[in-house]
């Protein structure tokens, strides 16, 4: 069972990596890049401020580098315990699939750009949905675009992605009921 859905993941990865062609490489690539969305976390921290003020914004800073801290060990715990090789490092893809990626890394089970994207989403999205209601699809669409990415430029699998989105939304909900709690019992 496990092997089949495995061979399923493979065969999507590759139906999906080879939709790419060489004049989109550079968006993807662009999109991919940690350091890209930097502007997006400053309008959102400019948010956060304008609408709950500095003492919130500060504790929240400390919250947002604790969840991001946490969904990328958590991250890296599944990769070193699963130690599923990325789809660039199989040998038995080669020529059958685009690697773009400046870089491959050893393990890809799950992904931790799709679980930090999804956890910033999901926590600013509910932070912010009384203000902008809006605001969360956009940034779930968003997160879904940056976990795209890593298909594109060759170094995960969907299910990868996949885990990766879902465990993103469940640290996303966790911290943001944990600012709740903090903000009510120190702050209001």
């Amino acid at each position: 069972m496990i092997e089949q859905l495995l061979q399923y993941d493979t065969e999507l990865f590759i139906y999906l990596n080879n939709l790419g062609s060489t004049s989109w490489d550079g968006l993807w690539l662009f999109i991919t890049n940690k350091l890209t969305f930097i502007p997006l976390y400053a309008v959102l921290l400019y948010l956060i401020y304008k609408h709950l003020g500095w003492k919130t914004l500060l504790l929240l800073v400390f919250i947002i580098a604790a969840m991001i801290t946490f969904t990328d060990q958590i991250t890296n715990l599944f990769k070193d315990g699963f130690q599923r090789p990325r789809p660039c490092r199989e040998t038995d893809l080669e020529g059958l699939i685009r690697y773009v990626a400046p870089r491959c890394g050893k393990y890809g089970f799950f992904s931790g750009h799709s679980s930090n994207s999804m956890a910033a989403a999901v926590f600013a999205g509910l932070l912010l949905r009384s203000y902008y209601k809006n605001l969360i699809f956009i940034l779930l669409f968003w997160s879904a675009i940056v976990a795209y990415s890593r298909i594109y430029v060759g170094v995960h699998y969907p299910l990868d992605i996949v885990f990766g989105l879902a465990f993103g939304a469940f640290a996303g909900f966790i911290f943001y009921k944990l600012q709740a709690y903090l903000r009510k019992r120190f702050i209001s």
